[in-house]
């Protein structure tokens, strides 16, 4: 086998994932086990209950993986593995596991951050189409349940930094969505069915305020693309519990519970219920909030990208993590950025949840310059991205 054959392993939160990618470019094998029928009943991931379904999945996942990939475990050159952040429970299955197999087939070890894999996820790709001529610097705003961060990102023989130059306070971008799904009783996981109602909605039907945050960002330097105050006061942040929040509001004063009990009560009898279903329980009123809600963090998304990337002055826009799979988030961005001159890409939808594609990929850069793990590192589930 070629130099550079990696097996990735991601468990951060929901899916047990393992995946075979030659040189950081050829994807040879993507397989992930879902947790959504486990988590479903509860409207969210249940931690406890993630490690324990991630522990059922993981070995058969491994073994798919390499199957589909056609090759063994002793052809493979490393091993990649998930270190955080997400879930410490489901990270130490993964890498408990990874290291197992390193251990008995004498094999290197990489932990890789997780929200560096999304960022290779649309790198992978990029390459497999033959885009190689990527211009820097390069913004990348990561949006998903978890996380909503803007980085800046430089590629230095083969090494990448990053510096977080916004981040959420409070609710995540696809925590807010999931959040809004569950009030409103239309199910889980929230993002996918939000966006399917809102295309039968008017987003202009119920005003949200633009998100007004207290504080004052921090100056930066163009001539340097550096900010000069500490890392942990980010210039570009967001925030989504009070457009959350101003949903409930709208519930409250528009006396929607008992057609949002009516509604969970008759989802709750279908065993896998689709966009459809849920969007004959909905009149066109909360369909118009729906489509309204998304809109507001669609364009709160967008216009604090856009506004960073021009402080920046960047030459290429990533917008990776499971919320890039929106289709309104991409639309609008597509639009916005053309308009901007700046060019924007993203990854696949199959690629833009959690996937172990973006882990192996990730890691060969550190293969190549034998960053390798420790045998004892553990699980970090805030590590930073640097």
């Amino acid at each position: 086998m070629a130099k550079g054959l990696i097996l990735g392993i991601e468990s951060s939160c929901d899916e047990t994932a393992a995946a075979v990618v030659r040189a950081g470019e050829e994807l040879l094998s993507n397989a992930v086990a879902s947790q959504f029928t486990a988590h479903q009943p509860y409207g969210g991931v249940v931690p406890e209950l993630a490690a324990r379904e991630h522990l059922r999945a993981i070995a058969p996942v491994v073994r798919k993986a390499l199957t589909d990939a056609k090759v063994e475990l002793r052809d493979v050159d490393a091993i990649a593995v998930t270190q955080g952040p997400g879930l410490a429970g489901a990270l130490l299955v993964g890498i408990t596991y990874a290291k197992s197999l390193a251990f008995a087939l004498e094999k290197p070890m990489i932990a890789v951050n997780h929200l560096e894999g999304h960022i290779h996820a649309v790198l992978l790709e990029e390459r497999q189409k033959g885009n190689r001529e990527l211009r820097f610097p390069l913004l990348a705003l990561v949006v998903s349940g978890g996380h909503t961060h803007l980085y800046l990102a430089e590629e230095k023989a083969g090494h990448w930094t990053y510096q977080n130059v916004g981040h959420t306070r409070d609710d995540a971008a696809g925590e807010a969505f999931d959040k809004v799904a569950k009030l409103l009783g239309l199910g889980y996981p929230g993002g996918p069915v939000i966006d399917a109602l809102a295309k039968h909605g008017d987003p202009h039907a119920v005003k949200f305020a633009p998100v007004q945050l207290k504080g004052t960002p921090r100056n930066v330097s163009k001539k340097t693309q550096r900010l000069d105050r500490p890392a942990d006061v980010p210039a570009f942040d967001f925030s989504y519990s009070g457009m959350k929040t101003a949903v409930l509001r709208h519930v409250e004063t528009h006396d929607l519970r008992p057609q949002i009990a009516q509604r969970a009560e008759a989802l709750a009898k279908v065993a896998k219920p689709t966009a459809d279903d849920v969007r004959r329980l909905c009149d066109q009123p909360t369909l118009d909030l729906v489509a309204s809600f998304q809109r507001g963090i669609v364009d709160d998304l967008v216009q604090k990208t856009l506004a960073a990337a021009r402080e920046f002055d960047v030459a290429t826009l990533f917008v990776t993590g499971g919320v890039a799979a929106n289709s309104e988030l991409r639309t609008t961005f597509e639009r916005e950025a053309a308009q901007s001159g700046v060019p924007v890409f993203f990854p696949s939808r199959k690629l833009s949840t959690d996937n172990a594609a973006m882990i192996a990929a990730a890691a060969y850069p550190k293969f190549l310059a034998g960053d390798l793990a420790e045998a004892e590192f553990s699980a970090e589930a805030s590590l930073a991205l640097r």
